[in-house]
């Protein structure tokens, strides 16, 4: 047989049918060990910093109580989102329950193939209306709803104005899009306008900022972001992961606390925080964006639907806000009580008036070493570092949810002086 035959394909002799050469397979060990020293060498970098984040195994449902790997007693939890305390609620796991027995655990496909159920499009519409706005579209997670949005809506010829410490989901997502991207300083004004002058040839101008930003817990100026949006012509885009629930009289988010619900034209959201706590995320707005998200936004198009019973958690929670704002009532007290009890004792406390409480100590290992030893006294916080929170800047995130007792914040707060005082940090 030619070789001109075994080339094409019609025949492949066992002869020819050898193992790569040795000096190959070499090549291929020594380029795995060389990428296993340059991991190693990063991860030991990280060590040395004491940035590095371990996690810790919860042994229990998620709530202001909660069981830890390692740990015979209860701990008490002020590191969750959970800040209405939906997450083990009866009536919201009862939901997920019922979701999972009529409609299955799962899609096994995406939205516009056979990923579709009633329950979505119930969510959907619940969601819209809580917002009311005229429409909404589910996403896995409200990374995936940041991520899909921006390359959608805006082209080359566009304009996107973010404030310098958006959220990671927010920055990735606009890195995805071709427009002109200008970056304006944290909840500064004076450079939004000068930012939004300097955008005005382009076709579409999109004013992009947290609701709250999660690291500080400082609330957006937005009636002063939208009077620039009205004089320029922009449009307005807030991210509500840490608002949605439980900020403003209803509990609509940030918008409705400062009374902008109808001059915000596009709201992103998460369920995994205040809204059961599960997973997911949405986009409410206009419903001609809403439509062509479906048709182009590529973490839609490309992602499994959210699964029933993610759906039905997330739909009753919903619904118990949508009935009665009584669950979120508490927390302005509960979030003020912690806030003044740790200022008294000598903490600086970053933000004001939210529920994320960050207690501010600069030193990663400092961070570290402090949530550790809060631990041991039966609190469970994290401490944050960078990557997370830029450098000299770490801290311990504290986070009220509405179902801490005030005893639950009192002991918190004792902790927190004993472990200060061991380190120094107050007297």
């Amino acid at each position: 047989m030619s070789l001109g035959k075994v080339a094409r394909g019609l025949v492949l002799p066992a002869r020819v049918a050898m193992r790569p050469a040795a000096p190959v397979l070499h090549r291929s060990y020594a380029a795995v060990s060389e990428a296993r020293a340059v991991l190693e060498s990063e991860l030991e970098g990280i060590r040395a910093a004491g940035t590095w984040k371990a996690e810790r195994i919860i042994t229990s449902k998620q709530g202001p109580q909660i069981k830890v790997e390692g740990s015979s007693s209860t701990i008490l939890n002020f590191c969750a989102n959970n800040y209405l305390g939906l997450s083990s609620h009866p009536e919201v796991v009862q939901a997920g329950i019922d979701a999972l027995n009529t409609h299955g655990a799962g899609l096994s496909s995406v939205r516009f193939i056979c990923g579709t159920q009633d329950l979505h499009k119930n969510l959907e519409q619940k969601l819209a209306e809580f917002h009311e706005r005229e429409d909404c579209i589910l996403y896995a997670s409200c990374f995936d709803a940041n991520a899909g949005l921006f390359e959608v809506l805006l082209g080359p010829d566009d304009a996107v104005l973010s404030d310098e410490l958006n959220h990671a989901s927010i920055i990735d997502g606009i890195r995805l899009c071709r427009a002109k991207r200008l970056r304006y300083k944290h909840m500064d004004l004076r450079d939004l306008e000068i930012k939004l002058k300097e955008a005005q040839s382009s076709r579409l101008r999109l004013v992009v900022t947290d609701g709250v930003f999660s690291m500080d817990g400082d609330v957006a100026p937005l009636s002063g972001i939208c009077d620039l949006a009205d004089q320029y012509g922009a449009l307005v885009f807030i991210d509500e992961c840490h608002a949605t629930g439980f900020l403003g009289a209803r509990g609509r988010g940030t918008d409705e606390l400062l009374g902008v619900m109808d001059r915000v034209h596009i709201v992103n959201s998460t369920l995994g925080k205040a809204l059961g706590g599960a997973a997911g995320g949405y986009t409410v707005g206009p419903k001609p964006l809403i439509d062509l998200l479906r048709q182009r936004s590529r973490p839609y198009l490309f992602s499994n639907s959210l699964p029933p019973p993610v759906v039905g958690c997330a739909l009753r929670a919903v619904e118990l806000l949508l009935a009665s704002n009584e669950i979120s009532r508490s927390m302005t007290a509960k979030t003020m009580r912690f806030r003044n009890k740790m200022t008294e004792a000598g903490f600086t406390i970053s933000g004001s008036a939210h529920p994320i409480c960050p207690v501010m100590l600069g030193d990663a290992r400092l961070a570290s070493l402090m949530s550790d030893d809060m631990l041991k006294l039966g609190i469970y916080v994290i401490g944050f570092s960078f990557p997370v929170v830029p450098k000299g800047k770490a801290r311990i995130r504290v986070q009220i949810s509405a179902a801490h007792t005030d005893q639950d914040i009192d002991q918190c707060v004792d902790a927190f002086i004993q472990t200060g005082r061991k380190h120094g940090v107050v007297s």
